[in-house]
């Protein structure tokens, strides 16, 4: 999958722009705030239908203004085009179309066009809690299977219903309401926790060795998945503990407490980890990520968005990283940087295609390209 153009209209910083892209690595250069961040996220939403740093849609529109609008233009193959849009005005939804045709369910759009994306955010994948790690789990899954969002949908609306039950203070609850919202959880979450599993099992060999390679072998690494799954049928490991979760008012068991153990020399990544470990760990788990959607059924090739990822780490492994991107082991590539030694330092090789740009409040100019047709 290529983007070969992109159209913005009032999203965040940005004005007004059209962009022709390289399809092989396009880099932004600009200050911090400059609106390098804000061209991969308009990337990113019409991939995903959403922001990945604003939770509510509305806060993308950009100041004063009382609309947005994203339009993407890609190739899918030699002979095949694919056009997206996506427009909202203040106080009504957004509306997503795929070659002029509107989308009925959003969820109908999501692994049309693989994504990933590695940002300063990402630490809190290592820092954060749970949720992140199984968000990132949920993303890549659902890129690729759309009836696993539809389990989340059920298992997260049983959960919600069992966990209102629990709260109850002027009666006792139905306890066959109670059993039938522990099944639903049981059947749903039973078969999103066989597709984690496989998930992080395909990943594991892939983290690794994207890790031993930045890091050149100086750490060893491991990331594991922990479920209540893991204990025994889901429905029973629920119901065991009904009344303690009565106590509490919530479900204390189910995928909704489902992790990810990171360890490095087989301590916890957060406790033991530099600041350029933790940025080497968590590139490596994007990388690996990348690689396993690259070689899903689809047979397309996610695009790569970097974002300002070469902060705190040593020369060492910015230079290993360099060296991974600019193999041709990925498709089309956008990255940002403050520094235009890192841009340089990927530019110099000869083997690809390239779009450079510069961005300074909003406005985004190409100011240098390479073509193999120019040469």
């Amino acid at each position: 999958m290529i983007l070969e153009r992109l159209s913005i209209i009032n999203y965040k910083n940005i004005r007004e722009a059209t962009l022709g892209f390289s399809p092989n690595i396009n880099c932004f250069i600009g200050h911090n705030g400059a609106g390098k961040t804000n061209v991969l996220d308009a990337i990113y939403f019409l991939s995903f239908c959403h922001s990945a740093q604003s939770v509510q849609d509305s806060l993308v529109i950009r100041h004063d203004e009382d609309f947005f609008m994203l339009e993407g233009e890609y190739v899918e193959t030699e002979n095949s085009t694919l056009s997206i849009h996506c427009g909202m005005k203040r106080g009504t939804k957004k509306h997503f179309k795929r070659n002029k045709k509107e989308y009925q369910r959003l969820s109908e759009h999501i692994g049309l066009i693989p994504l990933v994306l590695v940002s300063p955010a990402d630490y809190l994948l290592i820092e954060g809690s749970s949720e992140e790690r199984r968000r990132l789990m949920d993303i890549v899954i659902a890129q690729l299977d759309h009836s696993y969002m539809d389990d989340l949908n059920r298992y997260n609306k049983a959960l919600q219903q069992r966990n209102t039950l629990l709260k109850m203070e002027d009666r006792e609850p139905d306890p066959e309401v109670m059993s039938l919202w522990e099944e639903q959880m049981a059947q749903a979450g039973e078969r999103i926790y066989h597709k984690r599993d496989a998930f992080v099992n395909k990943l594991v060999p892939l983290f690794q060795q994207f890790y031993q390679t930045i890091s050149e072998g100086h750490e060893q690494v491991s990331l594991s998945y922990v479920s209540h799954c893991q204990r025994g049928p889901l429905l029973e490991v629920i119901q065991r503990d009904r009344m303690k979760d009565r106590a509490v008012g919530y479900s204390l068991h189910g995928i909704h407490r489902d992790d990810m153990e990171m360890l490095l020399d087989g301590h916890p990544m957060r406790r033991e980890g530099s600041q350029g470990q933790l940025k080497t760990f968590v590139i490596a788990l994007k990388l690996a990520q990348f690689e396993f959607l690259k070689h899903t059924d689809s047979q397309t090739t996610p695009l790569l968005l970097l974002d300002d990822i070469f902060d705190k780490l040593d020369a060492h492994r910015v230079e290993k990283i360099i060296q991974l991107v600019a193999g041709d082991s990925f498709g089309q590539i956008f990255i940002t940087d403050t520094n235009r030694d890192h841009i340089d330092q990927i530019l110099s090789k000869d083997t690809f295609d390239y779009k450079l740009f510069n961005v300074e409040e909003g406005q985004i100019e190409c100011i240098n390209s390479k073509s193999q047709t120019d040469q």
